[in-house]
């Protein structure tokens, strides 16, 4: 069959590409950057397109010629700089769903368990109107409901479960009473993979979930067994300190960083991740146990975890140290001025100034938006090269004072080398 898979470069979205290809089906995989993806997965054939954007049904018309499946993998957590919910998950949804109306085509659509904590928040909302759309369209359709996903790779809650879990001395858990199922990702494909076959009849509605009576502590404390850590004792965050947290990640939400540790995630995980639904498979569900049993964790894989929490403070110590550097030689301006003096008359010196200074406040702010991190950080090298080459011109006994601004440069390269090895989010 031809298949057209929507976030197809996500972490349901590459498996299920990655199963239903080696199937032998023709998959064509749509998403926003799939130039790594096409990569990894030569087999599939790959579409650049954002759903946000595709909110008309004569948006969608192009994409699904030739298709007789169209697998809806997409899906965001909270609105912000990167994600547009109203769009992505509902206005695009409902123009796809006018446009296969003459089309004989099967939707599969990956959603949600919509009611419970949080389910008036975008998140659950918009997916909840889409699907009752989807069922009231006339359009062939099945609709899978997976819990807490859990695969080889991690992303999103899967990857904060391995970092909480890799937390050292304490592990710090806000509602860690709350029931979490949780289901493999291999099985979120397999279901998939039956509703392309036929094997689930069209109209159905069915949760994806393992109810091994497993609570948050319980799953993170396997997570850290899993990864090879000693035991060590979970500390309970009241909600006053967790607030803060989810805070700052909706800003930085705001700024275009996906965090799953957003307020969306908190309200959600209050109540619990439950999936309310009777299963409507016969498919034998692994436990998060089996699903982690089966892959054996490595090295990369606590690497992994002990960084993944590290990335915000590394982001913003490297923005205010640029941000920092750009504004202390203002203060004392005719010593920091002393320096380019050395090569250049008064004004060109206190212009050259004027323009390294201000060249550090830009890229100290451009590396809090996400769509501009990676280009600022390799301006952050650039600039820290040629300053350096420059001073070693200009002024090479610098390279004397221990705690001088070259040599304290050094380990802000280094910083900024890591920043951009663990920017990638998948």
């Amino acid at each position: 069959m031809s298949i057209l898979i929507l976030g197809a470069t996500g972490f349901i979205g590459s498996a299920v590409t990655a199963k239903l290809a080696a199937e032998g089906h023709q998959v064509i995989g749509l998403g926003r950057e799939p130039a790594r993806a096409a990569l990894k997965m030569p087999r599939a054939r790959w579409l650049k397109a954002d759903l946000a954007g595709m909110t008309r049904s004569q948006d969608w018309q192009g994409a699904l010629d030739g298709q007789q499946v169209v697998i809806n993998c997409a899906g965001a957590l909270q609105d912000g700089l990167s994600d547009d919910l109203t769009a992505t998950q509902e206005r695009a949804m409902f123009a796809l769903y006018e446009a296969v109306r003459e089309r004989e085509l099967l939707i599969v659509q990956i959603s949600a368990e919509t009611e419970g904590a949080g389910s008036d928040l975008p998140f659950l909302d918009t997916k909840r109107r889409a699907d009752a759309a989807l069922a009231a369209s006339g359009v062939r359709h099945v609709i899978l409901r997976p819990a807490l996903v859990l695969g080889r790779n991690a992303h999103g809650g899967s990857a904060l479960l391995r970092a909480l879990a890799a937390f050292p001395l304490v592990v710090p858990l806000a509602f860690a009473d709350s029931p979490v199922m949780t289901v493999a990702l291999d099985d979120v494909a397999s279901a998939v993979s039956a509703a392309v076959q036929g094997t689930l009849p069209s109209g159905s509605d069915i949760a994806l979930g393992s109810d091994g009576g497993l609570t948050l502590k319980d799953l993170v404390l396997l997570h850290r067994n899993w990864l090879g850590l000693l035991p060590a004792p979970v500390f309970a965050v009241p909600l006053p300190v967790a607030r803060p947290v989810t805070w700052l990640a909706d800003l930085a939400g705001r700024l275009g960083w996906r965090s799953p540790l957003r307020s969306t995630a908190l309200a959600v995980i209050s109540g619990g991740v439950r999936i309310r639904r009777q299963p409507g498979t016969d498919q034998r569900l692994l436990s998060a146990a089996e699903t982690l049993a089966a892959a054996p964790s490595g090295v990369q894989d606590l690497w992994f975890a002990r960084l993944y929490l590290l990335k915000a403070p590394i982001i913003v110590t490297l923005a205010l140290f640029w941000v920092v550097s750009g504004l202390a030689p203002f203060l004392g301006f005719e010593a920091a001025r002393g320096h380019f003096a050395t090569f250049l008359p008064d004004r060109p010196a206190s212009i050259m100034l004027a323009v390294t200074c201000l060249a550090d406040i830009a890229l100290g702010l451009a590396v809090l938006f996400r769509p501009w991190a990676r280009r600022a950080l390799l301006g952050m090298l650039l600039l820290t090269l040629i300053y350096l080459l420059a001073a070693t011109f200009a002024e090479p006994a610098l390279w004397l004072d221990p705690l001088g601004p070259l040599v304290k440069v050094v380990p802000s390269m280094l910083l900024t080398l890591a920043a951009l090895a663990i920017l990638d989010e998948r």
